[in-house]
């Protein structure tokens, strides 16, 4: 991996070999050394990918090693502190304050302040109005008599205002979301947000990679039943 050596995790592998000698073979030899060194997808993005399903499930143990990746492969201290808020929403409170904690070290032992965080108000990205309308449109008629609550904080606070933070690209906040989705079993919702990543510059191939990551962080059975969703988006996708 860039950066350095992230073959031989001491922290990460320790205890294996005591328990599961060929857990520790698969886990340096296969997603170590061959998963993360796949050019379908850069390993900034397969840190997204495995943070978000990390902090999606509450897996603190091996949250501080793929932290140090993520930051050793260009995603920057801001954009995990962005990526912990986006994933409150989408995968509840609780897991993103457990996240923080975890955090919070890590940044502590590598140096990162305050200064280096996205401030709580900020200069949002300009509103795809067109965009917006149709989806409010579409949720309203839905849910609006069902829970009008969801449909005022789904409208004001995520889409006219945490998916426009400019500290996370929207390709980013997206990867993050399907990542989370595919981990918590949630494909009622992949339809909208695996089109909405592609919109937002998200490539077929590195979608089809996305789901490879994916088995190993989330496992083989989530991503099988995410799979006919996927397919279905890609099959309808121009180009």
């Amino acid at each position: 991996m860039e950066g350095q050596d992230h073959c031989s995790p001491v922290n990460l592998i320790d205890g294996m070999l005591a328990v599961s000698p060929v857990l520790e073979h698969y886990t340096t030899d296969v997603v170590l050394g061959n998963l993360w060194k796949r050019p379908q997808l850069s390993t900034r993005d397969r840190s997204v990918v495995t943070l978000s399903v990390l902090i999606a499930r509450s897996q603190a143990t091996e949250l501080p090693f793929y932290l140090d990746v993520a930051l050793d492969s260009g995603l920057n201290p801001s954009e995990i502190s962005e990526i912990i808020t986006h994933l409150a929403f989408y995968t509840g409170w609780a897991n993103a304050t457990a996240a923080i904690k975890v955090t919070s070290d890590v940044f502590k032992r590598r140096g990162i302040t305050s200064a280096q965080l996205p401030l709580a108000s900020v200069e949002l990205l300009p509103l795809d109005e067109a965009a917006e309308a149709e989806r409010e449109v579409v949720v309203q008629h839905n849910f609006g008599a069902v829970s009008p609550g969801v449909v005022q904080f789904t409208r004001d606070t995520l889409f006219n205002d945490l998916w426009l933070r400019p500290g996370l690209a929207p390709r980013d906040r997206s990867l993050a979301t399907v990542s989370a989705l595919v981990a918590t079993g949630q494909v009622g919702q992949l339809t909208y947000h695996l089109n909405r990543a592609m919109d937002n510059g998200l490539t077929k191939t590195q979608a089809s990679e996305v789901m490879t990551q994916l088995a190993f962080y989330a496992g083989w059975p989530s991503v099988f039943t995410a799979l006919p969703v996927v397919k279905e988006v890609l099959e309808k996708r121009p180009g």
